[in-house]
């Protein structure tokens, strides 16, 4: 990966629908990041945790939360975009997630990005950038999912 597209303020971004973001640098999924997030969440079902249990399971073996594959999105996007020049960044939210197909764990995982909208709302710039997360090895992408983000002057 050659590092972010770098838009100098929101405005930039204004325009710049269809912009193609990353690869990022692929990330490999442990057993131990899985145990942890399980732990943290309260999301303990055996077919995350219980080694021995999921290999006679329905995926040969421990599969990734979708939420975990999900919270990897905020460690992918500034790989892939960074904004500049704005007093304040708030998650707006998401919209279109989709689970797409499991993540074994020991999987290696990317994103890819695009800007699908950028707009004044509110005295902001609000973008949305539309993220699927691959799985290496796979033509099926774990997960796709719009972000949306708003930047204040």
């Amino acid at each position: 990966m050659s590092g972010p597209i770098v838009f100098a303020t929101p405005a930039a971004l204004m325009g710049a629908e269809g912009t193609q973001l990353g690869p990022t640098d692929w990330f490999a999924v442990d057993q131990d990041r899985v145990d942890r997030f399980a732990e943290v969440t309260g999301d303990d079902q055996w077919i995350h945790v219980d080694v021995e249990r999921a290999k006679a399971g329905p995926f040969g073996g421990t599969i990734v939360h979708g939420y975990l594959t999900l919270s990897l999105v905020n460690m992918f996007l500034p790989q892939m975009i960074e904004v500049r020049g704005f007093s304040a960044g708030v998650n707006v939210g998401m919209d279109r997630t989709r689970f797409l197909a499991p993540v074994l764990v020991g999987s290696r995982l990317r994103a890819r990005g695009e800007i699908v909208a950028a707009e004044e709302i509110k005295g902001a710039i609000q973008s949305t950038v539309r993220v699927t997360v691959e799985v290496e090895g796979s033509e099926k992408p774990a997960l796709v999912i719009d972000t949306i983000s708003r930047y204040y002057p």
